[in-house]
């Protein structure tokens, strides 16, 4: 079962990840992309962490010509301190806190993340989790009448018909007919938003197609395909593939050509190292 990673509290990541309480926290690898911030555990491998650099970087700099496509969500994800935080596993994610789907952060874990990973059978797992942190704090921000993850906004109206009507609580079983029938009780309207987004989108850049994808997600997305999306969902379609907002037209593959990333030692008391992207 593919669930939405769900935020992680702004309070928790700026005490533990951020360096606000005397320290860098648990995180000691960083990487920064366009001024938005990947923080990772030492345990998390450093290829990982570069990898999800580069689709960040892809999804906010598609044509990858150094400059983002969309400045205005830049900079909302820079001023209300996005930051994906990565970790080897859950239990390598040192946050006390329970995650909650609400405001500027985001977890990755090295496990679901992988390179290359369609050709190996497997989704990867930073295609989702970068663009929930980028839509979640950026668009909706930016874009509260498009993006905005409240019943009324454009999105969410587009989710209600793919969903057969606007519900608050999970329907059981959802109307006949509808192709977005997410069944986790955890995630709210705003939650729902947020992944009907990501699958829409993600659809439409080719990322849910590939060999045995399709029979593993259809419980939750039935409109794997750009052209399904463009058929049947044509509200979404028609937002996503909208010039004015910037968003990706090609999928990320981690190979970004604009820029060479590096990661910095953010050990506490440790002198400042780096290692390059080899993507």
């Amino acid at each position: 079962m593919y669930t939405l990673k769900k935020c992680l509290p702004l309070l928790a990541i700026s005490a533990l990840s951020l360096g606000g309480c005397g320290g860098s926290g648990p995180f000691t690898q960083q990487v920064t992309v366009f001024g938005v911030t990947i923080k990772a555990t030492a345990a998390t491998p450093p290829e990982k962490v570069l990898h999800a650099a580069n689709i960040m970087a892809e999804y906010l700099d598609n044509n990858e010509d150094g400059i983002a496509d969309n400045p205005a969500v830049v900079e909302r994800l820079i001023s209300q301190r996005a930051t994906l935080l990565m970790a080897k596993n859950s239990a390598d994610m040192p946050l006390s806190a329970g995650p909650t789907h609400g405001n500027s952060g985001q977890d990755l874990y090295a496990v679901e993340t992988h390179i290359n990973g369609a050709a190996q059978g497997k989704f990867d797992a930073s295609l989702e989790e970068i663009l929930h942190l980028i839509t979640h704090v950026g668009y909706t921000g930016v874009y509260p009448g498009v993006f905005g993850e409240e019943a009324g906004s454009a999105i969410a109206d587009a989710m209600d018909t793919a969903r057969g009507g606007r519900f608050t609580n999970i329907p059981k079983p959802y109307p006949t007919g509808a192709w977005y029938t997410y069944d986790d009780s955890t995630c709210d309207y705003s939650c729902m938003v947020t992944e009907y987004t990501y699958w829409a989108l993600t659809s439409i850049l080719g990322a849910q197609d590939f060999s045995g994808r399709f029979e593993s997600i259809q419980q939750e997305w039935k409109l794997n395909t750009s052209e399904k999306v463009m058929n049947q969902d044509t509200a979404v379609y028609t937002i996503l593939t909208d010039a004015q907002y910037g968003l990706a037209s090609m999928l990320p593959d981690g190979s970004y050509a604009a820029t060479v990333f590096e990661i910095e030692d953010i050990t506490p008391s440790v002198v400042t190292s780096s290692t390059k992207s080899t993507q």
